[in-house]
């Protein structure tokens, strides 16, 4: 970690890192989840230097939270869409790991975004909702939603997301 991360955990008591396999063996991607939320397991790093969180999460649904600051702007001073797109991506990539046994994982095949208005910096607490729509046998396909502190849609998308099973 380096010394932003170590700040953010020094100031929330928030601990950042990756968890390691005996910390996750036997659990399922739901338990996985409610061990980040719970504190039980480390917040993943990315979470900090985005500055959103998950929430909540249930089988097949998980809401993440976050605050786009200064250190989200584009060249023309907006939150820079990427913010938006990541915490699209890291939602529904979260709410298809909700359906996961234990030992299986999951990557991203595609994840498309569109934006619907810009995002301003330290305009508040911004909610993404992912969903499971369908799961196969290797496949699965999930959306989300991005709203404001307004109440209003900020951006959409959709993810396609790869099973990973363990080779034998």
């Amino acid at each position: 970690m380096d010394g932003t991360m170590m700040g953010l955990a020094d100031q929330t008591g928030l601990k950042v890192g990756v968890a390691t396999r005996d910390q996750l063996a036997g659990k399922s991607g739901l338990e996985i989840l409610q061990g980040y939320i719970s504190g039980e397991l480390p917040s993943p790093p990315m979470g900090v230097s985005m500055n959103f969180w998950i929430s909540e999460a249930d089988e097949g649904r998980v809401i993440f939270h976050g605050e786009p600051t200064e250190a989200h702007l584009n060249p023309m001073g907006g939150v820079h869409g990427g913010w938006a797109l990541a915490a699209i991506d890291s939602v529904t990539g979260c709410a298809a790991m909700s359906l996961l046994e234990p030992g299986i994982g999951y990557a991203t095949v595609e994840t498309k975004a569109n934006m619907v208005r810009p995002i301003k910096p330290n305009s508040g607490i911004y909610r993404a909702e992912g969903r499971v729509l369908a799961r196969g046998r290797q496949i699965i396909t999930t959306d989300a939603f991005v709203t404001g502190p307004d109440g209003k849609l900020y951006a959409h998308g959709t993810s396609t997301l790869t099973i990973l099973r363990p080779v034998n």
